[in-house]
């Protein structure tokens, strides 16, 4: 019997240049705010063309490890947002077919526990965010967009109450797509703003009071209302999230 062996995986240039600062910086080798030294000292140091670190630094940027700062001709270090990260997750999920039924489920096991790590963790800073978050969507409650937008802020700040970046990660992804499912169904639920105002009042009630019981409590009744709001709409929970 005749061995056979796989074709050997050619990598472009670019490609092995990116990893290769990337793993300078995923080691801390490279601090945030670091800066690189120039494309063409780079390409003198991995002996390639200036074209091919162009690319590779290209490719960084995209991943949000790299970043050019205004006033600089030189890439710096940087650290990737969580809504650069998440943003290719939630990508990955529309592509997968998600529909309303499965972010509803993933919000119910995530964000109760959340509340109530963001109720026991929250420092008076991030009291005043969410405070600031829930006026906010008070205030442009009757603009869609705004509405839309600004719910969602609310539990973005929630996460960053929990002091887990972990936690504020994960949940990104699924507030990339709530966005476009709350677009769908709230001009069509006439009481779904004044519903939404309420549960951030009594959630603030219950992080103001470190009431950890009541804040997940509260999100979870949060997000019962979520689905609530599409069988009174009448729209079918198996619908696929839309892009935002």
């Amino acid at each position: 019997m005749s061995v056979e062996f796989a074709p050997l995986l050619i990598e472009p240039a670019y490609r092995k240049v990116a990893a290769a600062i990337g793993a300078r910086v995923l080691s801390r080798a490279l601090r945030e705010g670091q800066r690189l030294p120039s494309e063409t000292e780079l390409a003198r140091q991995f002996g390639v063309n200036r074209s091919t670190v162009r690319e590779a630094l290209r490719e960084l940027e995209s991943r949000g490890l790299v970043e050019r700062r205004p006033g600089s001709k030189l890439m710096s270090v940087s650290r990737p947002h969580h809504e650069t990260v998440a943003e290719g997750v939630s990508h990955a999920l529309l592509l997968h077919d998600v529909t309303v039924r499965d972010l509803w489920e993933a919000l119910t096991i995530l964000e109760p526990p959340l509340a109530r790590a963001a109720a026991r963790e929250r420092s008076a800073q991030d009291l005043e965010q969410i405070v600031a978050a829930a006026a906010a969507f008070v205030a442009g409650r009757s603009d869609t967009e705004q509405a839309v937008r600004r719910s969602a802020q609310l539990f973005r700040c929630l996460g960053q109450a929990t002091h887990n970046p972990v936690l504020g990660l994960a949940q990104e992804p699924l507030l990339q797509l709530l966005e476009p499912s709350l677009r769908v169904m709230i001009d069509k639920v006439p009481q779904a703003r004044a519903r939404i105002a309420a549960a951030h009042r009594r959630l603030l009630e219950a992080l103001e009071a470190r009431d950890e019981d009541g804040a997940q409590g509260w999100m979870a009744r949060h997000i019962r209302d979520f689905r609530k709001g599409y069988e009174i709409a009448g729209i079918d929970l198996a619908l696929r999230v839309g892009a935002g």
